[in-house]
């Protein structure tokens, strides 16, 4: 790749990145980025050499086929500067922002993105330094209150709609903090009688399903059989009694309760996940493969949520959970195949 060597017009690899769930919540694209970043070049006279694109990629790790990309491009030489739109499109972390930063000025490459405050002096750095530490600051204090508003919600009695879909057999409800039983539910019916009174096994269960053609929860042809096991532990589908509710509840979710009917349990704050990305060399270049690992929190850190009765008897769950506690999750025992 050429070099420019101060003369000439200046070369740019545009950058863009949206992370998972950026685009349906603002309308963050990747095109509206591109867009905007040619604008800026055409305006400036900045010769485009390449645009390069992270979708689904979350600004809190260098880890990213996109950046891999811009930073080979870095280290070929001829690059003048990498523009985004803004700043953390690079990073949202300002450390890794920073390593970028010096990381390419070895290349004569400089770091801008169209919301910069500073002018490259050591005085508009920290100012652009002071700013992201705020940012990040905000972003810390905004994921605090929504952790802490969704606890308050759950221990109100209320489910915590994050997810798309309610629990497989429920639907939410119109403000979306309640479930409603739907149709569903009779294969949630079927799969308990299926293990608990015919005595299949987990596989059978699963192909039984597939030859019916019945979706499964997440959509698709296949049933998995960890679907169906998980199926069979959630307390959704148990019924309680009101008092056995009223055990796990607070006082004002108790007295909203109906005592002549049994509910299921929800569980919210039962499970923490971490995520991280891990890279993979491959003969067509380097990717990252999602790896995400989930342990169970304390049980005294656990919030229960009342759900309608799921009309599966108390007996037949207890009856299923037995016919599978001496199978072996899948999940938890590695490089095993044996037939459920």
């Amino acid at each position: 790749m050429p070099t420019t060597n101060g003369h000439g017009p200046k070369q740019a690899v545009l950058y863009a990145r949206v992370s998972t769930d950026e685009q349906a919540r603002s309308g963050y694209s990747l095109a509206q980025q591109i867009e905007a970043l040619r604008e800026y070049a055409a305006i400036e006279g900045i010769e485009v050499l390449e645009e390069v694109s992270d979708r689904g990629q979350s600004g809190a790790s260098l880890e990213r086929p996109g950046m891999d990309r811009v930073r080979d491009l870095v280290a070929a030489g001829g690059v003048s500067v990498v523009l985004a739109q803004d700043r953390d499109r690079f990073a949202r972390e300002p450390a890794y922002h920073y390593l970028l930063r010096r990381e390419f000025e070895e290349y004569g490459t400089k770091l801008k993105a169209l919301n910069d405050r500073g002018d490259g002096s050591p005085e508009g750095e920290l100012t652009d330094g002071i700013l992201d530490q705020l940012a990040k600051f905000e972003r810390a204090k905004t994921a605090e209150r929504t952790r802490r508003g969704r606890l308050r919600k759950a221990k109100q009695g209320k489910i915590v709609g994050t997810s798309p879909r309610a629990t497989y057999g429920f639907r939410y409800n119109a403000t979306r903090d309640g479930y409603r039983v739907e149709e569903s539910m009779c294969v949630v019916r079927r799969i308990f009688r299926m293990i608990g009174e015919e005595c299949m096994t987990l596989r059978t269960v699963a192909r039984t399903l597939e030859r019916d053609g019945v979706p499964p929860p997440n959509g698709g042809r296949w049933w998995n059989t960890q679907t169906i096991r998980d199926i069979i532990l959630d307390d959704c589908y148990k019924p309680h009694t009101f008092e056995e509710i009223e055990q796990l509840v607070n006082l004002e979710v108790a007295t909203r309760l109906d005592t002549d009917k049994s509910y299921g349990v929800s569980w919210y704050n039962r499970r923490r996940v971490m995520k991280r990305q891990v890279p993979e060399d491959r003969p067509e270049g380097r990717s990252y493969r999602k790896v995400q690992k989930t342990s169970e929190k304390p049980r005294s850190e656990w919030i229960a949520v009342p759900v309608p009765d799921s009309g599966v008897p108390r007996s037949l769950v207890d009856l299923a959970r037995d016919r599978i506690k001496d199978n072996i999750s899948p999940k938890k025992v590695a490089s095993k195949f044996w037939e459920l």
